[in-house]
């Protein structure tokens, strides 16, 4: 015979089935978790390492009235884990100089042969190369050590493109005259000082128009980059890939593929269209546009 206790937890599951089935994370999802563990740091609600009792009863039960999923606190926690090693990953990919994280984009910028060269010992980070890490600043925020102040690697790298231009135009203001103030009641050295100090700036200048040359070069470099990055960035989920896929799909029929169309206008529904499996994605697709009908039907 079953104690009390044991049948008291099967009830328990009965009643909330949804908590004891397996997370399916999206990337809203996700983003709705990152927000709350946000928030609690900001509160003063984490401990070293992961959050208080407190802070995490407030992350479950906040994630719940936003979703309306009832997932339990440790399906939460499995997410947090996952993220805290996204963060390793990419923390540690930004160390190598060749790496900068472009913030507009989230894509992780570096030449083909840096990343061909990297992935061949790093075969784990080929997913952060095709997809980079748009959520990179919150999870410095969330996984930082107490001692970065605040700085994350990679997030800087706008600053030095600045510093670059700031140098840059430091360098090219400076006047090609000096006043020779400390020779002025010196008629016989006046002359000799004079030439003496065309010659140093000729010099000097040199120098300076090699400094302007490699700031214009390395400020160069990197608009390229996220030229190239924003370009990729761009290419990902795209309508055409949706078309395609759909155009791949059987018993679409002509109302249900037209309403597909203008649904592939959202990205975030491009997104989540393009993630699910094939088997999946015509149910969810009905579903979707069926709810979008009904919405506007109601605004008639």
């Amino acid at each position: 015979m079953a104690s009390r206790g044991t049948r008291l937890r099967n009830t328990q599951v009965m009643q909330n089935p949804e908590s004891q089935s397996r997370a399916r994370w999206t990337s809203s999802l996700t983003q709705t978790l990152l927000d709350l563990l946000v928030e609690q740091v900001h509160k003063g609600n984490k401990q070293k390492k992961s959050f208080s009792k407190q802070g995490w009863q407030c992350i479950s039960d906040d994630f719940h009235s936003k979703t309306g999923l009832k997932w339990d606190m440790e399906q939460l926690k499995y997410r947090y884990g996952a993220l805290r090693k996204q963060y390793g990953s990419v923390k540690s990919l930004l160390e190598h100089d060749d790496f900068r994280w472009d913030e507009p984009t989230g894509v992780i910028m570096a030449t083909d042969e840096a990343w061909d060269s990297y992935i061949e010992e790093h075969p784990d980070s080929e997913t952060i190369r095709s997809m980079g890490c748009p959520i990179y600043k919150q999870l410095c925020t969330i996984f930082e050590e107490s001692n970065t102040n605040g700085k994350c690697n990679g997030i800087n790298y706008h600053k030095e493109e600045t510093q670059n231009l700031a140098t840059f135009q430091e360098l090219s203001s400076m006047s090609d005259s000096e006043a020779v103030t400390d020779t002025a009641d010196d008629p016989e050295n006046l002359q000799n000082t004079i030439a003496s100090s065309n010659l140093s700036r000729k010099r000097g200048r040199k120098g300076v128009d090699d400094v302007i040359a490699k700031a214009i070069l390395e400020m160069a470099s990197a608009s390229k980059l996220r030229a190239a990055a924003i370009r990729k960035h761009n290419e990902r989920y795209s309508i055409t890939d949706c078309v395609k896929a759909l155009d791949d799909l059987q018993g679409v029929d002509e109302h249900l593929y037209y309403a597909a169309l203008d649904l592939f206008d959202n990205r975030c529904a491009r997104e989540i269209f393009l993630s699910l499996k094939v088997d999946k994605r015509l149910t969810w697709l009905s579903g979707k546009c069926l709810a979008q009908a009904s919405f506007q039907h109601v605004q008639k």
